[in-house]
């Protein structure tokens, strides 16, 4: 039996994949032509988990991301218009265009940054919830990473630390059944990731990561369990990328490097969670599809407006090179 919820929660949820979805597809083509030049890890496919989990939370609580982290950067509030800019390598953008697509960071929301080094900032998260802990502020903080992270020793580290010092973390794990281009069933003799934090004492559960509701419906009880003093908790989401792992296809000079099946990524799309949501808000009488229509062409001007400003706006200045490497080499912003 599915929960009550309010058809203006239930439209936040929607516009929030739907913002992810529209701003990764409209960088398809400046990727493909070369106006994009740093790496993109689309999150088309894996909305509902940024969407479900960052509802949970308060501005106030924190979330690092990875390099496929659009998604985790736009739910947690991070500004459109400054993440193309970034992307672009501009200066207005929410780095200055130092960081690119696998360097976000908006700070003020809470989204304190994603790396692409592989599980590079859990243990960051894990120490962003020890400050937590240490000021008794009831914040918590969310790791997401991918299912290609639980083949690093670090992962498990800071499973340990965290369970020893009940730190109000959420190890929130995205697996997409990929590492790279390698299948999941090549990288562990077992499918049992939720069970990774089993040996310290870390609760996990295995979730649909493509209904955004159970998403959600977890996430809040593992933030609960975090304010409580009853955390950490580990959340294995399952979901599917529905673009390459890298640019809209994997397509190197004319080769295709994407070994997935074209029959599995056409299953997969049946299963996107835009419209699985839109099935589950239709069953509960809203929103009308005109409604619908009208959210997704006001979105859709969103996106080629945060595109216009990012390509109307300059490129860092060369003679700034090395502000933001030393401490006092940093201008005052």
């Amino acid at each position: 039996m599915r929960r009550a919820y309010s058809p203006a929660f239930l439209l936040r949820l929607y516009e929030t994949m739907v913002r992810i979805r529209l701003s990764e597809e409209s960088l398809v083509e400046p990727i493909l032509t070369g106006e994009v030049r740093t790496p993109c890890h689309l999150y088309s496919g894996e909305e509902a988990v940024a969407a479900g989990v960052c509802a949970a939370l308060k501005t106030s609580d924190l979330a690092f991301g990875t390099h496929r982290s659009h998604g985790h950067y736009l739910a947690k509030g991070g500004s459109l218009p400054e993440m193309m800019a970034e992307i672009f390598g501009r200066a207005t953008g929410c780095c200055r265009g130092r960081g690119g697509s696998m360097h976000l960071a908006a700070p003020s929301q809470g989204f304190l940054g994603a790396a692409p080094i592989v599980a590079g900032t859990v243990p960051l998260a894990v120490g962003a919830a020890l400050a937590c802990s240490l000021r008794r502020n009831s914040g918590v903080v969310v790791s997401f990473f991918g299912d290609g992270a639980t083949g690093e020793g670090v992962l498990y580290e800071s499973l340990n630390f965290a369970a020893l010092r009940r730190l109000p973390v959420i190890f929130a794990c995205e697996n997409n059944y990929y590492s790279t281009h390698l299948p999941l069933r090549e990288c562990r003799p077992h499918d049992n990731i939720f069970r990774s934090g089993v040996p310290f004492g870390v609760p996990g559960r295995r979730v649909d990561g493509n209904d955004v509701l159970a998403v959600y419906e977890a996430a809040q009880e593992a933030v609960r369990a975090c304010r409580t003093g009853a955390g950490p908790v580990f959340l294995e989401f399952m979901t599917y990328r529905l673009r390459g792992h890298v640019g809209p296809n994997d397509n190197i000079q004319g080769l295709r490097t994407d070994i997935r099946p074209e029959t599995e990524v056409d299953q997969w799309r049946k299963k996107d969670p835009i419209p699985r949501l839109e099935r589950e808000m239709k069953r509960r009488g809203l929103p009308a599809p005109p409604r619908r229509r009208r959210l997704w062409e006001r979105i859709g001007r969103e996106v080629e407006e945060a595109l216009a400003f990012a390509r109307r706006s300059p490129y860092p200045d060369p003679a700034e090179l090395e502000y933001y490497v030393h401490e006092e080499t940093k201008p005052v912003l």
